[in-house]
């Protein structure tokens, strides 16, 4: 299954048995948006709500740190989604939160998974089908989920800062970056992880929210200074819009990825990690 999915190819599988569509939408605190009340209002037909805000360890010490195995495998189970479906997943944020969901299924060992390319606003945009309301659910068998793989962790990337042993590319803003505006997202320093490229993550798309091609994906890329033949690993504010990165990368067919779960939010919080500013590579 491909990593993106256009709306004409979904519109077309509707009724497809084996196709689950969940809605990942997510917002930032400031947005003063419900998902889920948003998702009763309307959705895609046959959609079901993921609650991706609720899907972290709160275990784990790393801030909104990815779902254990168990927890994602019970949540899809209860969606009605198996590991034979077909799962697309969409969003309706500004922060493209669908991207995260992807990754959440993809680094648990689900291949058959794909973000719906413009989601829900290209969706709505072309006048196809919508419902309201809590869809009817029957629940899948119980499964189980490897451990995630291609995941890092502060003690990771603290050694990596003397190995080099792999790229470090950022999602953010320039200006929380670089540390010359506030970060107000997270209320912490600005700056970032010494070393690492910058990649705001709206120049991957189009005005109409689609994904660009692959070729000017590797572009806006390669332009911060990352070498596409090395390992990367992607990183932003607490690990979502990091995902958007990896999307992208592996649309331009590298592989060798890995996500900084807890992200800045992870690393600005403890006062021993060294902090940059001003941008500088």
């Amino acid at each position: 299954m491909e990593n993106l999915v256009s709306t004409a190819w979904l519109a077309d599988r509707l009724q497809n048995p084996d196709i689950v569509i969940l809605d990942a939408s997510m917002h930032l605190p400031a947005a003063g948006r419900d998902a889920r009340a948003e998702f009763l209002d309307e959705h895609i037909a046959g959609a079901r709500f993921l609650d991706l805000a609720s899907l972290t360890d709160e275990t784990s010490d790393v801030p909104s740190a990815m779902p254990r195995p168990e927890q994602l495998a019970e949540r899809l189970a209860s969606l009605g989604a198996s590991p034979s479906s077909r799962i697309v997943v969409y969003d309706d944020s500004a922060v493209k939160t669908a991207a995260r969901a992807w990754y959440l299924c993809r680094a648990h060992g689900l291949e058959n998974v794909a973000v719906l390319d413009g989601g829900l606003a290209k969706w709505k945009a072309e006048g196809r089908v919508m419902e309201s309301g809590a869809p009817e659910i029957t629940p899948a068998a119980p499964f189980e989920l490897p451990s995630p793989s291609r995941i890092r962790f502060k003690a990771d990337m603290l050694a990596n800062l003397d190995s080099c042993a792999a790229q470090v590319l950022d999602a953010r803003d320039t200006g929380r970056f670089s540390g010359a505006v506030e970060d107000t997202v997270h209320n912490l320093p600005s700056g970032h992880i010494p070393g690492s490229c910058n990649l705001p993550f709206p120049l991957l798309y189009n005005e109409n929210g689609t994904f660009k091609q692959p070729d000017e994906l590797r572009q806006a890329i390669e332009a911060t200074g990352i070498d596409l033949s090395k390992p990367v690993i992607t990183s932003c504010g607490s690990g979502v819009t990091a995902c958007i990165l990896l999307l992208a990368l592996e649309q331009v067919g590298h592989t060798d990825v890995a996500l900084y779960d807890g992200s800045w939010l992870d690393w600005a919080s403890d006062p021993n990690t060294p902090k940059a500013q001003d941008g500088a590579h």
